[in-house]
């Protein structure tokens, strides 16, 4: 198997924890960059392109909340998990759980 293909498929894995890890970091208020360095420094690597977007569709469906903060010298969008957030990530971490022991599970056990 090639690195791309490998590569290829882990994209795909993480591509949907994405929105699980973005909705329990923005308990803490955050803004677009810092999440994405923080997303990256927990091990989910994503990119502005895909994160923006994310953020976007997340606050129009009522899952986060925003405000700008002009205090300082840039202007920053800060989010944050609305109530809604919170009962979106507490069902798809339930659901990840069952997922992870389902795939272990199918899992050879050695002897």
């Amino acid at each position: 198997m090639s690195q791309e293909t490998l590569d290829g498929h882990r994209q795909e894995l993480r591509r949907g924890t994405v929105v699980l890890a973005c909705l329990r970091l923005l308990v803490v208020p955050g803004y677009g960059y810092g999440l994405l360095e923080e997303l990256e420094r927990r091990g989910f690597v994503t990119d502005a392109n895909t994160l923006y977007p994310l953020l976007r569709r997340l606050e129009k469906q009522g899952h986060l909340t925003s405000e700008w903060n002009t205090a300082e010298a840039r202007p920053r969008k800060f989010y944050r998990t609305s109530a809604a957030g919170i009962r979106l990530a507490d069902a798809l971490a339930t659901d990840w759980h069952a997922l992870s022991r389902a795939i272990a599970d199918l899992t050879p056990q050695e002897d």
